[in-house]
């Protein structure tokens, strides 16, 4: 029994060290939810524009503020634009936390491509670099046109803040 104690005392140690140096999964699980994290992400922020679209719609149809019987009542459309503004603002939001992601990403392509001169691996294709800004850069320009459209409803000081944050967007994917 001592055998057995001092032998798995020394499987334990060397598990924990193990784990201690190779704590991480491999790149590729990492990779792969990073890519979730990013589609979820923009899932939700088409989702959002989606309502802004819906919201706007709503409002404007013969004082009623549901879309085609959905069970709202008639003077519910002027309290659906009361949120749109936060709705809006949510939205931008999330198209900066999905620009961060972009950033990062980059970054890291960067690095990898730093790193090669020194004769690590890197994978040169640049394809899903790519697609993530495209598909951002669609969605911020339907954003963009929703708080347009929306222009009247927002107010003569939330636009301009909007607008800023729109250009940061656009300039720092742009730029980097």
């Amino acid at each position: 029994l001592r055998l057995v104690a001092v032998l798995k005392g020394i499987l334990e140690g060397e598990k924990a060290a193990v784990l201690k140096r190779d704590h991480h999964l491999p790149l590729s699980f990492h990779r792969r939810q990073e890519e979730l994290k990013f589609s979820l992400g923009l899932q939700r922020l088409q989702h959002r524009v989606r309502e802004i679209q819906a919201l706007r719609d709503g409002s404007k149809g013969e004082g009623f503020g549901g879309l085609g019987g959905s069970g709202w009542v008639k003077g519910q459309g002027s309290a659906a634009l009361q949120e749109l503004p936060t709705l809006i603002l949510e939205a931008v939001k999330e198209l900066e936390a999905a620009k961060q992601q972009v950033l990062k990403r980059i970054q890291i392509w960067k690095r990898q491509q730093q790193l090669a001169g020194n004769g690590s691996l890197f994978e040169e294709n640049v394809m899903p670099l790519q697609k993530r800004c495209e598909s951002l850069v669609e969605i911020y320009f339907q954003l963009h046109q929703q708080v347009m459209a929306a222009s009247g409803e927002l107010g003569a000081e939330l636009l301009p803040r909007l607008l800023e944050r729109f250009n940061e967007v656009l300039s720092s994917l742009v730029k980097r």
